[in-house]
């Protein structure tokens, strides 16, 4: 007879991050009312207890989730950006939205859906934040432009992503191209 401990010792520098990266690996294929505290200790190898030093309830744990989703999803928009040309980075940032949204599922409903703190930081101190201020400001020449048409694109790529997922469209790459061109999109917005 072969006996497995259970107990195996932890040692890490950053166990907070250790958390948070198994909660989002739990994600990937588990629905959010289905984490655990319990179970994310499980799988990073540490008591409960060892998790409410850094998560005093699972809605600690899900907002730092949440904080990691904007994070992981400006990095996806960055990325797009970054290989666009100029012309159509506003587009393929608001392109990778909608993919980073039909790839992370789970994730992408706590981001919008479940964390209301995470969702107020849409237009607060984040780097998807700030890519939106800034190709905004760039087309709409004022402030109350610059919010409207903030506003007007993440509706439009946070609308799509959700019919995509709720299975009302066709999760379709060319759909999305189609869709999300800012020169059929946002034609005679310049100085709005």
């Amino acid at each position: 007879m072969v006996t497995v401990s259970t107990s195996k010792a932890y040692h890490h520098g950053d166990l907070r991050a250790a958390l948070v990266q198994a909660g989002l690996k739990a994600l990937e294929v588990r629905d959010i009312g289905d984490i655990s505290l319990r179970q994310i200790a499980r799988e990073v190898g540490v008591s409960p207890t060892a998790v409410y030093r850094h998560f005093p309830d699972k809605n600690a744990l899900l907002s730092a989730l949440g904080q990691a989703g904007i994070e992981q999803m400006a990095d996806w928009q960055q990325a797009a950006a970054d290989a666009a040309t100029d012309e159509d980075a506003f587009a393929a940032t608001g392109r990778a939205y909608v993919r980073w949204a039909l790839a992370n599922p789970a994730l992408f409903r706590l981001v919008f859906g479940q964390c209301s703190a995470v969702s107020d930081s849409v237009f607060g101190q984040n780097n998807a934040a700030s890519m939106l201020r800034d190709f905004a400001g760039k087309r709409a020449g004022s402030e109350a432009g610059t919010q409207r048409l903030m506003i007007q694109a993440w509706a439009v790529v946070h609308g799509l992503a959700m019919l995509m997922l709720d299975g009302q469209l066709p999760k379709d790459d060319a759909l999305i191209d189609r869709v999300i061109d800012t020169r059929t999109l946002f034609r005679g917005q310049g100085n709005c």
